[in-house]
């Protein structure tokens, strides 16, 4: 390997070493719904973020705070001789995709029928170390 080719693959894995991700799949809940809950903690710093979601009424919370605080673990993991605090840790990035539908019939009036669709979304979130404070 090429010496700037080293450097520059040292330069991302360092860059890599900085973010941690956590993914959430198939879960039960519709992406409307988790995304109203996603959108409360966006570029929010980790512990503002772990407060919003633990006093936030909604089912999905619940459920994207135990995801938070795997991404923490999961960045803690990377780094283990760095602190979370002095890190200052923020959701960088908060994606709801949709998922699979299981699809259900629902007796209607004369003999009919409706479709019910029950959906389900992909919930992946990114934490990193906040860098503009240094600058």
């Amino acid at each position: 390997m090429g010496s700037r080719k080293k450097q520059m693959a040292d330069a991302i894995k360092e860059g890599k070493k900085q973010v941690a991700f956590a993914k959430l799949n198939n879960c039960p809940t519709s992406p409307r719904k988790m995304r109203l809950v996603a959108d409360l903690v966006r570029g929010e710093k980790v512990e503002h973020a772990l407060n919003i979601l633990k006093f936030n009424q909604k089912e999905a919370s619940g459920r994207l705070e135990k995801l938070l605080l795997s991404a923490i673990a999961n960045w803690q993991s990377k780094n283990e001789d760095a602190n979370i605090e002095e890190a200052e840790l923020i959701v960088k990035e908060i994606r709801v995709d949709g998922g699979s539908m299981l699809k259900r019939l629902r007796p209607a009036p004369q003999g009919r029928a409706h479709r019910i669709r029950k959906r389900s979304n992909h919930v992946t979130l990114v934490v990193g170390a906040n860098n503009n404070t240094q600058a």
